[in-house]
């Protein structure tokens, strides 16, 4: 890309898309694409399909989807698998026939089966069954993977996909119905301290271990994958690339490490009873640092910025 490129960042608004547009702007990327759901519904093909023939981007950032924690995706599994089935299709088509340059793809590492080895490689997909919370969204970012992939077999296309570790930062949903759980979290031991609630009650046993990452690392590095060489890019890839920071860390030392940031002084209770999850679940990104990329910020200081954030929201 150059600096005076066009490039649409679909689901600009969401924590993922607005990390992009802030990453891409400080670099100095002016000629930067826009639409709200208002103005175009990407599942909808007629739209995709006038847009891309009016506007002719020349990159594309697919962050546009319906995502979740596990309450949400266990609650409204047609929803997302039907959304982001649509989205994708809709928006990889469309950037194939209109000749967009290079599609990066946004998926998540719950694509990886469920007691898939530690730490996840992308040649683990597909190898055995997914985590059943999720289930219906995987299953719709694995159709994305292989769709771009398929894409560029048969028509020589130049789609990448990504996939980030649990990613947390500005725009973060806070809805304790939907939201993942770094921000869940923080949204509710902060309701806890403003109330002087004695105890927070937490989902599961606090024992699976997770990575997170700060949205704008992840948005540094998918600016980097959109700039990095053809010719660097290992044949044997399939233009699939993990995002992380290689950092774990348990859900009960998450939401201690919230408690001192946010200044709570109470106690968490976890309750066993709601489900955990994938016990394990770290990425290898070891593909991705091989081009020469590193992410830079902190858990602690991600936190912090986070609910800086939060407080001025």
């Amino acid at each position: 890309m150059n600096k005076n490129s066009l490039i649409y960042i679909a689901g600009h608004n969401g924590l993922v898309g607005s990390a992009l547009t802030r990453c891409l702007r400080e670099q100095g990327y002016h000629n930067l694409l826009f639409r709200d759901f208002r103005e175009l519904d990407l599942t909808r093909q007629a739209e995709v399909e006038k847009f891309f023939e009016a506007e002719k981007p020349e990159y594309v950032f697919l962050a546009a989807a319906k995502v979740g924690g596990i309450l949400a995706n266990s609650t409204y599994p047609a929803d997302f698998i039907y959304d982001n089935l649509m989205i994708q299709s809709n928006v990889i088509h469309q950037s194939y026939l209109h000749g967009v340059k290079r599609l990066l793809f946004l998926g998540s590492t719950c694509i990886y089966p469920k007691e898939a080895p530690q730490p996840l490689k992308e040649e683990y997909l597909l190898t055995g069954p997914l985590e059943p919370t999720n289930e219906a969204y995987a299953v719709a970012k694995i159709a994305g993977i292989r769709m771009c992939q398929s894409y560029n077999r048969q028509h020589g296309t130049d789609f990448i996909s990504v996939m980030p570790t649990n990613l947390y930062g500005i725009n973060d949903n806070f809805n304790p119905e939907t939201s993942h759980v770094l921000p869940g979290l923080m949204g509710k031991i902060h309701k806890a301290k403003m109330n002087g609630d004695p105890t927070v009650m937490v989902w599961g046993s606090g024992k699976p271990l997770r990575e997170f990452m700060w949205s704008e690392d992840m948005a540094a590095a998918c600016i980097f994958l959109m700039n990095v060489d053809r010719a660097l890019i290992p044949e044997d890839s399939g233009k699939l690339f993990n995002i992380g920071t290689e950092e774990e860390v348990s859900i009960r030392e998450l939401a201690e490490l919230i408690c001192e940031v946010v200044g709570y002084r109470g106690e968490l209770r976890f309750d066993p009873g709601k489900p955990d999850g994938t016990m394990r679940k770290v990425t290898d990104p070891s593909r991705l640092h091989a081009l020469g990329f590193a992410h830079k910020v902190s858990l602690r200081e991600g936190i912090a910025k986070l609910y800086q954030w939060y407080l001025n929201h």
